[in-house]
């Protein structure tokens, strides 16, 4: 696997999800390291102080550190699915509604679901900030398949780890709740091979190993 960029991931991370989703729609093959947060690996945090994932490590040394840069690379590179290919006014409307999602639904999501890491955090209060984020994707997605439309676009990919993150913290009341639209957007992307391809289980990297080649076939599912 020399001479390939490396990724270091952990499974469950809804940022590194991510970032491995547009790498396998692009089919841009990395060396993927799978970390144990506990137990951050020295290389890399000599090339990422900061100590979260993902980070790609590309073969001229240069890193990247945000998941969206990795996700905007990858794509760059090779887009087959066309999920940046949209007219100009939809990709304003796509940055917009993703900065809602990383932003303060993020923030509300972190408090929910974290509630006791944070003293002034109302759990409840919380969980309904970032509800109302999700009725706007449910009005959204009235009538198509995907946010913006009947296909996957970057917005999408962007958006639904957090979605999952956030329905599985009490995954009964999700369910309850008056967004059926969302309900079976999250529900057809966990039952994909898209969604399955990302998520397969990798030993903890070790210091001298290559790492895994992700995707495998370097092609998208």
């Amino acid at each position: 696997m020399n001479g390939l960029p490396v990724l270091y991931s952990f499974r469950r991370c809804p940022y590194a999800m991510r970032a491995r989703l547009a790498l396998q729609s692009s089919g841009q093959q990395v060396a993927l390291r799978e970390v144990v947060l506990r137990d951050k690996p020295a290389e890399m945090l000599r090339v990422s102080p900061k100590g979260t994932v993902p980070v790609l490590v590309q073969p001229d040394g240069a890193v990247l550190e945000e998941s969206r840069n990795i996700m905007d690379w990858a794509l760059a590179k090779n887009d087959p699915e066309g999920l940046t290919e949209w007219p100009s006014e939809v990709l304003d409307a796509m940055e917009a509604l993703m900065a809602d999602f990383d932003g303060p639904f993020k923030t509300a999501l972190d408090r929910y679901k974290y509630a006791t890491r944070y003293a002034d955090a109302d759990e409840v209060a919380e969980r309904n900030k970032a509800a109302a984020y999700l009725m706007k994707l449910e009005a959204m997605l009235e009538g198509q398949r995907f946010l913006f439309g009947e296909r996957m676009s970057l917005a999408d990919m962007a958006i639904l780890p957090f979605v999952r993150q956030y329905a599985h913290v009490d995954i009964g009341w999700f369910r309850e709740q008056a967004w059926p639209n969302v309900v079976s957007w999250l529900d057809a992307f966990l039952a994909s091979n898209r969604f399955s391809a990302i998520m397969t289980k990798y030993p903890q990297w070790k210091s001298g190993e290559a790492g895994v080649l992700f995707p495998e076939c370097g092609e998208r599912v």
